[in-house]
């Protein structure tokens, strides 16, 4: 009796069970590590295995967010008097669309940029900008701008970027500002898909027609364009709403706007090397390359870990249930009882490890 009494108690010892998930989630913490991928806690893990929705910002996660002066279509102007115009608008903002104006201005060498005549200069979210240049109110922005400001421009269907310029109510031109795609972006996608995600959603500001002609570029499967940065939110509140309590969605943005949005998800996956300090964050996973391929990486590996975490849990419940009833019945020694305790815990330290070698 007490031979059995003792079996019974080695058998009950936890080391196993205690062991089965932290190892699991360190091994696979440190793989995601060596591939440039930094995620901030174990739970996150699992929580990216169960991901069926991907919804990406476009700008700087999707396309290069390196903006090129494409075009200068200027309304009765000069090109070089209605770059000079946007570049003295934007002259005080650091967005990258301000900064390629800028240096398409440079470029052209037609003299250092005076900013003595910006008087004031505001920033209109979601819009554009706002500026008092040589005395006249200046408003270089997207088509919102110009209708909520009673002008009547040219619409442009150039793909691309487009910032209208317009003097009071004088429709100055147009600047077309294009932005490249990923190379690596089109893959990404697809290496999702077939990682179990079910549906792919991209996200932009730009117009209907630019959106939707990088979404079909990319294989996307939904995209919302002229979104400003509460609509974002509001849109992925909506695609959360749609989906089960075991479905789980992720956003991947890089912005500073995007940075409520990677609070909102479920798993919010931020861009580390030109990614704003909010979204860094604010985000759950930070891919510290910038590389999207990383994404279905990291999905990979948190889905091997939670396999390996329920094997381990399976194993040594097991083990410990049979040897447990044996040992009641005086089928089982004290050695099967050490075997359930210190063997199953040796096994699934063993079976841990095999986060290391997720490919």
């Amino acid at each position: 009796n007490v031979a059995r009494a003792l079996s019974v108690l080695m058998v009950d010892f936890s080391c196993a069970l205690k062991l089965a998930m932290p190892l699991a989630v360190l091994s696979a913490m440190r793989e995601a590590g060596r591939a440039h991928i930094t995620v901030k806690g174990g739970k996150y893990l699992e929580t990216l295995s169960k991901a069926d929705t991907i919804v990406f910002d476009k700008t700087g996660t999707l396309t290069k967010g390196e903006f090129v002066v494409s075009e200068v279509i200027p309304n009765g102007w000069e090109k070089e008097g209605l770059l000079e115009v946007a570049a003295l608008a934007e002259g005080y903002s650091d967005h990258p669309i301000s900064a390629a104006l800028k240096k398409a201005y440079e470029e052209a060498e037609l003299g250092e940029l005076s900013m003595d005549r910006v008087e004031q200069a505001e920033e209109i979210a979601g819009h554009g900008i706002k500026a008092k240049i040589d005395g006249r109110v200046v408003y270089a922005g997207n088509a919102k701008l110009m209708e909520e400001k009673g002008v009547e421009y040219e619409p442009c269907t150039v793909p691309g970027t487009v910032v209208y310029l317009a003097a009071e109510k004088e429709f100055l031109g147009t600047i077309v500002i294009s932005d490249t795609v990923k190379p690596e972006a089109k893959r990404a996608i697809a290496q999702l898909k077939q990682s179990g995600v079910k549906k792919t959603v991209m996200l932009t500001g730009d117009r209907k027609d630019v959106g939707e002609a990088v979404a079909e570029s990319l294989g996307i499967d939904e995209v919302y364009t002229d979104l400003l940065p509460g609509d974002k939110v509001d849109k992925v509140e909506a695609l959360l709403g749609e989906l089960s309590e075991k479905e789980k969605l992720g956003f991947v943005g890089d912005g500073i706007n995007d940075a409520p949005v990677l609070s909102r998800a479920d798993i919010g996956i931020a861009m580390g090397s030109m990614g704003s300090d909010a979204a860094i964050e604010a985000a759950d996973v930070v891919l510290m390359d910038d590389n999207i391929l990383k994404i279905s990486s990291i999905m990979r590996i948190a889905g091997k870990t939670l396999q390996i975490v329920h094997q381990n849990i399976v194993f040594a419940l097991g083990v410990k249930v049979l040897v447990l009833i044996l040992g009641a019945l005086g089928m089982a020694n004290m050695w099967e009882a050490v075997f359930a305790d210190v063997g199953v815990s040796v096994i699934a330290i063993l079976n841990s490890m095999r986060t290391l070698k997720v490919k």
